[in-house]
């Protein structure tokens, strides 16, 4: 069976984001819904906002999860962000047993990524794309030729002698007051260092700050072109929905 339309999920730091994604037009079907992330953010807490959300669209059908960690086979790995009971719990078959339908988990930035190589910025790149999602953390994806090589968490990277998030996220410019011309400037550096590492062709800039881009983007000095997303905060719902349309035949 080949599904047209798919709910999409974004678990994020501070709401949880659903909405029905026109699969082949890449857009929302309709108002996303959002819940504030339960705090603390335990796998039963986050469970319930999901099952609200499918509620909410009376949805019957396949559903795709963004969630901020590394997930392997449905199983997370890391939670940086979210709540430790999470670490190698099987968040793919606790929401099939709490919503009796079929999901598809993946991490949140590489679903933000497959939606902008595929309906966004990154369409028809052939070469190195390097998305990073700024907001609370730091999320990233690479492709190269159109293919994601998955869980690549480069935003907890060693720089200046930390998490790399904690020292140029979203939050950290918030918590320490900086001017964007002053954040922009850790940025730029963090950008600088992937750049010595992967040399990506192109850098898309998701997450919240991708809304502001014109307050940072003059002060950036990397040589690949660094673009917003397209898809902007949407980005997350409708990568996750496009990954459940690739596993729909094997999950129903």
């Amino acid at each position: 069976m080949k599904f047209k339309k798919i709910l999409g999920i974004d678990i994020g730091g501070s709401g949880i984001k659903g909405a029905p994604v026109n699969i082949k037009k890449g857009t929302l079907i309709g108002e996303r819904y959002r819940i504030p992330t339960p705090d603390p953010a335990t796998p039963d807490a986050v469970a319930e906002v999901i099952v609200q959300i499918i509620k909410h669209f009376k949805w019957e059908g396949p559903v795709g999860v963004g969630f901020p960690g590394v997930i392997q086979s449905g199983v997370v790995r890391t939670a940086a962000n979210i709540d430790h009971a999470w670490l190698d719990l099987d968040a793919q078959k606790l929401f099939k047993k709490v919503t009796g339908l079929p999901v598809s988990v993946l991490n949140d930035a590489d679903a933000a990524g497959l939606a902008e190589v595929k309906y966004g910025a990154g369409r028809k790149i052939k070469g190195a794309i390097l998305l990073t999602t700024v907001g609370t953390g730091i999320g990233t994806s690479l492709f190269t030729r159109g293919k994601l090589f998955p869980n690549c968490e480069l935003g907890h990277i060693i720089y200046n002698g930390m998490d790399a998030e904690t020292w140029v996220s979203d939050a950290a410019r918030k918590r320490e007051a900086l001017s964007w011309e002053e954040w922009a400037q850790r940025f730029n550096e963090y950008l600088l260092e992937l750049e010595r590492l992967f040399w990506p062709e192109l850098i898309i800039i998701g997450g919240g700050v991708s809304k502001k881009d014109k307050k940072f983007s003059d002060f950036l000095s990397v040589k690949a072109k660094v673009v917003p997303a397209t898809l902007l905060n949407e980005a997350g719902i409708i990568g996750a929905a496009l990954s459940a349309k690739v596993n729909s035949d094997q999950i129903m």
